[in-house]
């Protein structure tokens, strides 16, 4: 008789606080992130075994601060969820990351992965030698919705609270609910070993916009993107600076309801005249700007500035 294989979860390592380690016995700050594997992170949550019925494989994409993520890492790693992805013995993949740069990850992968399988990135705001540690929580529920039969699509978990790529942020530099979705809201909650949905249904997968991306994107040329503000007295010199350098793209946080200093949006203008493209997002870290009319450049489709520049930067990779 054959024996039908045993399904999985891949974990995928990056660093980030969740593996890191102080040399000051407990300490919550002052630590040096990326520095525990994660095969090392796995082994020492032995409530994993119990978390899912599937069997537990261990990969070391990074071993990095995410403050310092980078292209290649971003690659390798999208790379990699989508071979996983493609293998039906994987019931889902989890991603150690660090907080500073996660929904910056999580909103790439969004973009790029078609995900039918939970894709659940996790972190820890303290290192795993403080003195009570977030990660290992973090890591138990982010394998629970992992093995979640109903859940889909790129999620992130932290302090038993389920978001979604598109809406989650980093809102706090220090506490351990460091994460929010806004007026959007979160998506669920890890509790107590189980997925409770938020409105009693797991959301919908959405097929990604740049999927056709992935096979060459590991020696794409990334596009420059940079991002602007617009403040009380902004002049616009960065916008003519970046534009003599060669920039591709432009993401303005705009003021309110995007609103544009005035001398600063004539040189967006100006860029605009010269091939650079252009997307505003608001500086508010909640609601959505009202569609823009009559002006030379887009909205940012509700997206924070910083996930609007990597959606423009696929963009211009696919030519869009």
């Amino acid at each position: 008789m054959q024996v039908a294989a045993t399904r999985k979860i891949v974990v995928l390592g990056t660093g980030g606080t969740i593996a890191g380690t102080s040399s000051v016995a407990g300490a919550n700050v002052g630590y040096t992130a990326g520095q525990i594997g994660v095969q090392q992170l796995l082994a020492a949550v032995p409530a994993l075994a119990q978390a899912s019925p599937c069997n537990l494989e261990a990969e070391q994409i990074a071993q990095i601060d995410s403050k310092d993520m980078d292209f290649s890492v971003w690659a390798r790693l999208a790379g990699r969820c989508a071979q996983h992805l493609a293998d039906p013995l994987v019931a889902g993949i989890v991603i150690t990351h660090g907080t500073d740069t996660l929904e910056e990850t999580a909103w790439l992968l969004r973009e790029l992965l078609a995900a039918s399988r939970p894709v659940v990135l996790t972190c820890a705001m303290r290192p795993a030698t403080a003195l009570v540690p977030d990660g290992p929580q973090n890591l138990l529920d982010a394998v629970t919705l992992a093995a979640e039969p109903s859940a889909c699509g790129v999620l992130m978990v932290a302090a038993g609270v389920v978001h979604g790529a598109r809406a989650v942020s980093k809102v706090h530099p220090l506490r351990l609910d460091a994460f929010a979705s806004g007026d959007e809201g979160s998506l669920g909650w890890v509790e107590a070993g189980r997925v409770r949905w938020a409105h009693g249904r797991a959301p919908a997968v959405t097929a990604p916009r740049h999927a056709a991306l992935l096979p060459g994107l590991a020696t794409a040329a990334w596009p420059r993107v940079e991002i602007v503000h617009s403040h009380a007295g902004a002049d616009g010199c960065v916008v003519d600076w970046l534009v003599d350098k060669g920039v591709r793209g432009i993401v303005v946080a705009a003021t309110g309801n995007g609103t544009l200093h005035r001398a600063l949006e004539a040189a967006l203008a100006r860029a605009v005249a010269a091939g650079v493209a252009v997307r505003a997002a608001s500086r508010c870290p909640e609601g959505r700007m009202l569609a823009i009319e009559g002006a030379p450049w887009r909205d940012a489709e509700g997206l924070s500035p910083v996930k609007a520049r990597i959606s423009l930067m696929l963009e211009l990779m696919d030519g869009a």
